[in-house]
């Protein structure tokens, strides 16, 4: 093993690190403790099981959630002691998660914030002491494989083009995207859609093959990269990872489109999870 294959396989190795890390971090995917749908006017929070934003906790209520023509107003009980943003809150108008930046309420070591996915509003439950952070055992991993490693060309579209992007709730939105990578794996040529709002930053794809469903999670696996220099790029896939809902029910993950079916088995990246059953 030459010494640039040593310095490649230890920067995966790291990269792998890193990915447990934010998954275990305290706002992770593992900490996810509820999502709840919010119907039209009050919707009640509290840990008490008849309130339809239910917390982690002992029984009782700690505020109201309002959904309205203009969004969500969150109203707290006096003396309940929620926060938003970290100060004190009585009532206040919520940004949702399309912004980036979603308002965060808090309630000891559970947090809470509004989402919305296309015209459905929604709730997102936190708690940094969820079982599924707290029995966490780490991840499976393919062997790192270099010649998993490939070099890509994007075929870029016509025109500007978005495409439906179906989630697992059934609901689709329009995702832009550049154009089709274009790479060759097992001695055959293959090409995978790819979606970014910024090809020369960054390019997403999410895409199943031969082995989703046994040795690697059912709905497909996400790969990132840098963006496309001169027409070219890199496709890792030992950097390959699992969507969020391989690792909670409270997610709202896109689906890979039908057009990103690999034919062959992509033994590399990240392995399917399987989530502790308290």
């Amino acid at each position: 093993m030459d010494h640039s294959e040593t310095e490649y396989l230890a920067s995966v190795e790291r990269w792998r690190a890193e990915r447990e890390a934010r998954l275990r971090a305290e706002d992770g995917w593992l900490s996810l403790a509820g999502l709840f749908w919010l119907e039209p006017g009050e919707n009640r929070v509290g840990s008490d099981p008849s309130s339809p934003v239910r917390l982690p906790g002992e029984p009782g209520e700690v505020g109201v959630l309002e959904l309205l023509e203009d969004g969500v107003r969150f109203t707290a009980h006096p003396g309940a002691g929620v926060t938003l943003n970290g100060a004190p809150v009585r009532e206040a108008w919520l940004e949702a998660d399309l912004s980036g930046q979603a308002d965060t309420l808090a309630l000891g070591s559970v947090k809470f914030y509004v989402i919305r996915r296309g015209e459905r509003w929604g709730v997102r439950v936190i708690d940094n002491a969820s079982p599924a952070r707290r029995e966490f055992q780490g991840l499976a991993w393919f062997p790192v494989e270099p010649r998993l490693r490939v070099r890509a060309r994007l075929v870029p579209h016509l025109e500007p083009t978005t495409i439906p992007i179906v989630n697992v709730l059934g609901m689709v939105s329009e995702s832009p995207s550049p154009g089709y990578a274009v790479f060759e794996l097992e001695g055959r040529e293959h090409r995978l859609l790819a979606e970014s709002s910024d090809p020369e930053r960054y390019l997403f794809f999410n895409f199943r093959d031969a082995t989703s469903g046994h040795s690697t999670y059912p709905a497909g696996r996400y790969l990132s990269t840098e963006g496309v220099r001169e027409g070219e790029f890199v496709l890792d896939f030992n950097k390959a990872i699992n969507p969020p809902c391989a690792f909670t029910p409270y997610a709202t993950c896109p689906l890979a489109p039908l057009v990103n079916r690999l034919g062959v088995a992509v033994e590399a990246g990240e392995k399917r999870y399987s989530i502790p059953r308290g």
